[in-house]
């Protein structure tokens, strides 16, 4: 049985590489440059070694595609793309949606598709599997069928014209805005039929059987990759899995088996398994915010939040969050799912929505408490260069996505501060068009600045000794932001260093 992979992105990618290990294996991205690399036996994502993806397609059992046909006779799609926000951080559904219609249109009797794309609970079946059902005209299974007379009508007597036209445009790009990705970089469903007027179950066996013949499955097994771990892998994290009905759950628990050695657990839905992952990151979040939280209170007592921390963690179930920046696809994305769904049924979030308003705001907090800091030491700051290093979202990692660092160079800029970044490991390419008003360049002791802003603890940065740091900077009274607590206060401080941290 060949599987295919839709979107190749840091979750695709390991998971296809993966599979292809024990299977044929498809991998369909609809961004021909990034097919067009993989082909060349390089991933830019670098969560797959270039070597391991040349022996695996050496194999002949792995191979990529943009055209949707080169599918089409696979039984198990999985589909692994990007669920955004817009910039009103509402759910950005136009990847999933897409790539659902794309695997609509290919669907056969029998065949299964799994989600793993992070959503809020219900979105899987409430907004995937109506664009699944109209693109194939075939019927999801489930544990409680409709009858064989609703068969010739929508998917169920709830899902009117109207709700069509909205899933269509759902898919549609708003005016003015560029077009969505059904791609790693861009392109999901749940437990039972909920819809109040929904077929009922008429005709036994007869009409289980006529369904069964011209109906598809549904699973959802959430990622849980964390970009840049080279210790948790796609194969040593355990698996949450879940189905639309009990033999799904078991397809595609029986799958995933064969490549998780960490084992599975099965969900006892699908709705359940997308709670489960939308609170994981949700969860991390708040921890976060109240790391971040304390940090400004402790900056205002006087105390450093990392010698607090350093003590509170001696007792045994404290647990080891630390301050700092939330971007990227998950933690800062993931929890705005969750609220959205909340105020959709009439409960607005109080604790959540706190901490998201916390985290969203460290950036600017950073770059201001950097200015006094420099205006303290008597350092004109409309005059003044700051260079911030680091502008990926986590450290030794190449995505930009959601990096919270834009946030400290635009308040910077507001302030009419003349900023230069750096980051190793970020595409300058991929830097110009996501950040077009991010200066790059060399910040070096042939070119240093007035402060620095130590934003992402890439390796790079963290093995430099006080003296290197000291040699980057220029002036009587330079000043340092030590966002990650990377190096020792005390020994920056002897350098004539003004050090300033969360």
């Amino acid at each position: 049985m060949t599987l295919a992979i839709i979107g190749l992105g840091y979750v695709g990618l390991p998971l296809a590489v993966e599979f292809a290990k024990r299977r044929d294996v498809i991998g369909f991205d609809i961004n021909a440059a990034r097919i067009a690399a993989l082909q060349g036996g390089h991933d830019a994502t670098l969560e797959v070694a270039d070597d391991e993806l040349r022996q695996t397609m050496a194999s002949g059992r792995l191979r990529f595609t943009t055209d949707p046909q080169d599918i089409a006779a696979c039984t198990t799609y999985i589909i692994t793309v990007p669920t955004p926000i817009t910039e009103e951080k509402r759910p950005d559904l136009r990847p999933l949606l897409s790539a659902s219609k794309t695997v609509g249109q290919l669907l056969k009797p029998g065949d299964l598709v799994i989600y793993e794309s992070t959503v809020y609970p219900g979105c899987t079946e409430e907004d995937c599997v109506p664009i699944l059902e109209r693109e194939s005209g075939l019927k999801y299974i489930t544990a409680a069928q409709p009858s064989p007379s609703s068969r010739e009508t929508k998917p169920s007597a709830a899902r009117s014209e109207a709700t069509w036209q909205a899933a269509d445009a759902a898919v549609q790009p708003p005016p003015g805005s560029p077009p969505a990705l059904a791609t790693a970089s861009g392109l999901a469903m749940t437990g039972p039929r909920d819809d109040a007027d929904a077929p009922s179950l008429r005709g036994g066996r007869q009409a289980d059987v006529a369904i069964h013949e011209n109906g598809f499955h549904v699973g959802y097994s959430p990622e849980r990759i964390n970009p840049g771990d080279k210790e948790h892998r796609v194969s040593t994290i355990r698996k949450v899995t879940s189905g639309s009905t009990p033999e799904a759950a078991e397809r595609v628990d029986a799958l995933y088996r064969e490549i998780i050695t960490a084992g599975t657990h099965k969900a006892e839905s699908i709705r359940v398994a997308e709670a489960a992952k939308v609170i994981e990151n949700t969860q991390r979040d708040l921890n976060i915010a109240l790391m971040n939280e304390l940090s400004v209170l402790f900056a205002r007592l006087g105390i450093d939040t990392e010698a607090v921390l350093r003590a509170a963690g001696t007792k045994w179930n404290f647990l080891p969050f630390r301050p700092g920046l939330v971007g990227g696809h998950c933690i800062g994305v993931d929890p705005y799912y969750l609220t959205h769904k909340a105020e959709k049924i009439g409960y607005i979030p109080q604790v959540i929505l706190s901490g998201r308003r916390i985290n969203d705001n460290m950036g600017r907090y950073v770059a201001r408490s950097t200015l006094k800091k420099m205006i303290q030491n008597g350092c004109d700051v409309t005059k003044a260069t700051v260079g911030v290093l680091g502008l990926t979202f986590k450290e030794n990692c190449p995505d930009l996505r959601n990096s919270r660092v834009i946030d400290i160079i635009r308040e910077l800029q507001d302030y009419g501060v003349r900023v230069i970044a750096e980051d190793p490991h970020a595409d300058p390419e991929e830097v110009a068009q996501e950040y077009p008003q991010v200066t790059l360049g060399a910040i070096t002791p042939e070119t240093p600045v007035d402060a620095l802003v130590v934003a992402v603890g890439h390796d790079v940065y963290a093995e430099r000794d006080a003296d290197t740091v000291r040699a980057h900077l220029r002036g009587e009274s330079p000043v340092l932001a030590d966002v990650k607590s990377l190096y020792d206060r005390h020994a920056l401080a002897a350098a004539g260093i003004t050090v300033w941290r969360l």
